[in-house]
C-alpha cells in the first residue's frame, strides 16, 4: 500500500502566468455541469432549466416507467436534450424501451457499484438492440472498472464511490477511493478508449469543479449544490423562519423503497434495506440560474489563474500540489467574527 490516494481538499492548483481574464474564457456555449439522477435533484423542471443554461440533466429512475418517459418527452419537446437513468433490476428492458420510444438518446445505467456483471451485461444489451443510443454508465472508482465499462460499450463513465455528502457507502461497507485519485485513474482509461468521464460526487465548491476538470474529467455531476434550488423536486421546508429543501441519497431507505434498491443490489429485499445514504435538508438557494452563475464564475476564475482560455488548456496547464491540513484551514475564511 504505497500509493497515496487523495481527494479535492488534499490539493490546490498552482497559478500560472496568465493573459486571460475570467470574462475571456471560452466554454463553447456549454457548461460542464450535470444534474445527478436523484429523486430530490433532477426531474423535468431541473433538466429543462439546466439544459437551457448549457448544462445537462439526467432524470432519476424512482419514477414509474410511464411518468419518467413522459418527463423525457416533455423536456425534449422543448428542444432541450436530457438523459434518463435506469437500473439493472427486473424492469430494466421495459424501462429502456419506453424511454427510447419517448425520444431519449442517452441512457444512464446507474448503479452504486458499476464494475459488475449485471451492469456490463446491461450496457451490452442496450448497445446490441439500440446501437444509436449513447450510454452513460457507473459508478466506478478504478482504472479497471472504467476500462471494463468502456470495453462493454459505455460512451461515458461516471466516477465516484462514496464521496457524496449524503452517501454512507464508505462508512457502511469500508469500500471506496478518494475522489481526486479515482478521477485521475479513470481518466487514464478514458484517454485510452477516447471516451469521456463524469466526476460524480464530492463537489462542495466551484473550486472543486476546477480541480475535477483539471484532473481530466469532462464534466461534473452535482447533487447537493443543486438540491436547494427552486427547480429541484425536493420539498420546501421552513424552520424558524429559514427555508430549506429536502435532500436524500438514493441509498437512503426512503429512496430505496421507491425504486432505487437495485442500484445497491437490494431489489430482492422483502421488508428491510441496508441503507447506504442519509436524508436531510439543504439551505434553500432560489433560482437555479443564480447558483449556476456563481459556480461557473468560480470555474472561469480558476481558468484565468491558470492562463487557460478553454477547458482543454485547463487540463494541459494544471499542476496539483499536495497540501497539509493547516494549509487547507488557511485556505478558508478565518479570524473573523460572524456578523448576525
Amino acid at each position: 500500500m504505497t500509493k497515496l490516494y487523495l481527494t479535492y481538499d488534499d490539493v490546490l492548483l498552482l497559478p500560472n502566468y496568465s493573459e486571460v481574464t475570467p470574462s475571456r474564457t471560452d466554454l463553447e456555449d456549454k457548461i460542464p455541469i450535470i444534474a445527478s439522477p436523484m429523486d430530490t435533484v433532477c426531474e423535468k423542471e431541473m433538466a429543462l432549466a439546466l439544459g437551457k443554461l448549457g448544462g445537462y440533466g439526467i432524470i432519476h429512475r424512482n419514477l414509474p416507467i410511464v411518468k419518467q418517459a413522459d418527463q423525457i418527452a416533455w423536456v425534449l419537446k422543448q428542444k432541450v436534450n436530457c438523459g434518463a437513468a435506469v437500473g439493472v433490476g427486473p424492469d430494466f428492458e421495459e424501462r429502456v424501451k419506453a424511454l427510447i420510444n419517448a425520444g431519449a438518446k442517452e441512457i444512464c445505467v446507474d448503479s452504486a457499484h458499476g464494475h459488475t456483471k449485471h451492469v456490463i451485461e446491461a450496457i451490452r444489451r442496450i448497445k446490441t438492440f439500440h446501437p444509436g443510443v449513447e450510454i452513460i454508465a457507473g459508478n466506478v472508482a478504478t482504472y479497471e472498472g472504467a476500462k471494463d465499462l468502456f470495453n462493454a460499450g459505455a460512451d461515458v463513465v461516471k466516477v465516484g464511490m462514496g464521496p457524496g455528502s449524503i452517501c454512507t457507502t464508505r462508512i457502511m461497507s469500508g469500500m471506496g477511493v478518494p475522489q481526486l485519485t479515482a478521477v485521475i485513474d479513470c481518466v487514464r482509461a478514458a484517454k485510452k478508449y477516447k471516451k469521456k468521464i463524469i466526476a460524480d460526487g464530492g463537489i462542495k465548491t466551484s473550486g472543486d469543479i476546477v480541480k475535477a476538470l483539471a484532473a481530466g474529467a469532462d464534466s461534473v455531476m452535482l447533487g447537493s449544490l443543486l438540491a436547494g434550488t427552486d427547480e429541484a423536486p425536493g420539498k420546501l421546508v421552513t424552520i424558524k423562519g429559514k427555508k430549506f429543501k429536502t435532500y436524500r441519497g438514493m441509498g437512503s431507505s426512503a429512496a430505496m423503497k421507491l425504486g432505487s434498491a437495485s442500484r445497491y443490489g437490494q431489489e430482492k429485499a422483502a421488508k428491510k434495506f441496508v441503507s447506504e445514504g442519509v436524508e436531510g435538508l439543504v439551505e434553500y438557494q432560489g433560482k437555479l440560474a443564480e447558483v449556476v452563475f456563481q459556480l461557473i464564475g468560480g470555474l472561469r476564475s480558476g481558468m484565468a489563474y491558470l492562463g487557460a482560455k478553454n477547458l482543454r488548456e485547463l487540463k494541459q496547464k494544471a499542476k496539483f500540489i499536495q497540501i497539509s491540513p493547516a494549509a487547507w484551514a488557511e485556505s478558508k475564511p478565518h479570524s473573523l467574527y460572524e456578523q448576525k
